[in-house]
């Protein structure tokens, strides 16, 4: 069953993801507290979620340990595979959103985790982009389903 494993936000682009038990998100505009937040947001910087899947296989490839928040997206999911939700609608929690475009590994993420192997390694697996289409809260744990609306 597919749900949500990790939430995380930062305040900044500079500072590590502070891991959550919730996050509050608002339509349009973001996560309330994120560095992405902002009245009129663009849809492709509102939330952003990656499998903890992906991120466990490159842990063990490499021989690390890595923490899934500190791959700097939002939503940390288990049990679900993103890369076919392209253009889909999805409700996660009470939360619906629609699936924008797969998020590309950064070269900020590469310094930040000091591993010149994540622009490679996650190239179609670092996650997606997602619009917020309602108001509420996600909490770990949450289901993640996808939702005709």
């Amino acid at each position: 069953m597919a749900e949500v494993f990790k939430l995380g936000i930062a305040a900044n682009n500079d500072q590590p993801i502070l891991e959550v038990n919730s996050i509050e998100v608002l339509t349009n505009k973001g996560i309330v507290g994120d560095r992405h937040f902002h009245e009129s947001n663009d849809p492709y910087n509102q939330l952003s979620l990656i499998e903890s899947e992906n991120i466990d296989d490159y842990n063990i490839k490499f021989g690390l340990n890595i923490p899934y928040t500190d791959f700097r997206r939002n939503v940390v999911t288990k049990g679900i595979k993103l890369n076919d939700l392209i253009g889909k609608k999805l409700k996660v929690g009470n939360v619906k959103l629609e699936a924008i475009e797969l998020c590309r590994p950064c070269r900020h993420l590469t310094e930040m985790l000091n591993q010149k192997n994540i622009l490679k390694e996650f190239m179609r697996k670092g996650g997606l982009r997602c619009q917020i289409l309602s108001s509420s809260k996600i909490n770990i744990g949450d289901k993640i389903e996808v939702i005709n609306i």
